[in-house]
């Protein structure tokens, strides 16, 4: 009894409960907002929608997967990198043979059909496992990082991932990715010069993007931002957006209580643009209050991560991050219409149940990070025991 009350309190002890209870607020008002942004589709017998229902059952899901993988020590997932690298890729390849797109893109090849109501979007989960094994990279060459070939090979590393997203038609994604690539890089302390010659290689390649790899749509989406009267069946759906963000005000019209919101004007407003929900319902004020509660759960990580015993555990924690903030940046700058719409959820906030969970694992891997790093004595509830330290494996 006294050994088990021992266990149960470093286990309480060791959990970064302030970063899961931060992340639960998050999705609890992520929850909330797909309520009201799909009241309208609900029938008598209904009480809240199927996109509601999925992003609770996902936020239960994710919460339970979290602290699992919480419990296992960050070193024993670094020590698989291999397996985490493969399954990625299969993952990815297998896009290009069972997957379907969103109704908007029937070229676009991003989810897997799992049933006639359930898709799985592998990107979301290959960002995580790119944070894992680009980070397993940097540590290998941490002592030479600078050398031409070490930086070349990052670069290929980093191309394979983005490469594959970009194929599969999720231009979106293959973003996040890049500035995941680009933030990694930059904590590694890559010299600056690499990443003038890397801006300067972007540069050159505008010409190949635009003409070989986006389709017409996205294309169009991108003219929509400079010649708006021209693309207005384009524009439609951010220039409504914005119109419900702007229509909010201050403190917002009440929750369930927008105009925009209620009667369904905003397209996808529980998913992309979930922005406008905020801004309409919540106003300025909850606008303001939603970023600073992204703001502290990403310096949160980042604290983590700092206070890591190594290096691979900070760096994961910096890639979780830039992914997190990446999206959200983008997401923002989507339904301000400062940036095109490329399909990119923001987190904790839109309905979906593959980027809730892709979330929460993440959130697992800091969490991970955070109990290796306090000093307590060992107990039965990580797998410390079977795995080896990461210097060791590195060494061996």
């Amino acid at each position: 009894m006294e050994s088990l009350r021992k266990n149960l309190g470093n286990f309480f002890k060791r959990t970064d409960w302030l970063t899961l209870f931060l992340c639960m607020i998050a999705s609890a008002f992520g929850a909330i907002l797909v309520h009201s942004a799909t009241i309208y589709t609900l029938t008598e017998d209904q009480v809240i929608s199927r996109d509601t229902q999925t992003m609770i059952i996902a936020i239960v899901l994710g919460i339970v997967i979290s602290i699992i993988i919480s419990l296992i020590d960050y070193e024993l997932i670094i020590k698989i990198w291999p397996i985490i690298a493969g399954v990625a890729l299969l993952l990815m390849i297998s896009l290009f043979f069972f997957g379907v797109g969103p109704d908007a893109r029937s070229d676009a090849k991003t989810w897997l059909k799992i049933t006639d109501s359930f898709y799985f979007q592998p990107s979301e989960l290959v960002k995580i496992a790119f944070v894992v094994t680009f980070s397993v990279h940097i540590e290998l060459i941490a002592d030479d990082i600078d050398k031409l070939a070490n930086i070349g090979f990052l670069t290929l590393h980093a191309l394979i991932y983005v490469g594959l997203v970009v194929f599969t038609g999720d231009i979106g994604s293959a973003l996040v990715f890049v500035i995941i690539y680009i933030g990694m890089m930059f904590v590694a302390n890559v010299r600056l010069r690499y990443f003038a010659i890397g801006f300067l290689a972007v540069i050159a390649m505008i010409p190949i993007v635009w003409t070989k790899i986006f389709s017409e749509i996205q294309k169009e989406r991108f003219l929509a931002l400079f010649f708006p009267e021209s693309y207005g069946d384009v524009i439609y759906q951010q220039d409504y957006c914005i119109k419900a963000i702007g229509s909010g005000g201050l403190f917002g019209h009440g929750l369930f209580k927008g105009t925009f919101t209620q009667n369904g004007i905003v397209p996808e407003s529980r998913n992309d643009m979930i922005l406008s929900v905020v801004g309409e319902e919540l106003g300025f004020v909850g606008c303001l209050g939603l970023l600073v509660l992204f703001t502290v759960i990403i310096f949160r990580i980042i604290h983590n991560g700092r206070r890591s015993k190594d290096n691979p555990g900070t760096m994961i924690c910096y890639g979780i991050a830039f992914m997190l903030l990446s999206q959200i940046i983008i997401n923002i700058g989507m339904c301000l219409q400062l940036l095109p719409v490329i399909g990119i959820t923001l987190p904790f906030m839109s309905a979906g149940g593959s980027s809730t969970l892709s979330v929460y694992v993440a959130l697992g891997l800091v969490m991970s990070i955070y109990r290796q790093s306090i000093e307590l004595e060992p107990e039965n509830f990580t797998v410390t025991g079977i795995s080896t330290p990461y210097s060791d494996y590195k060494n061996k």
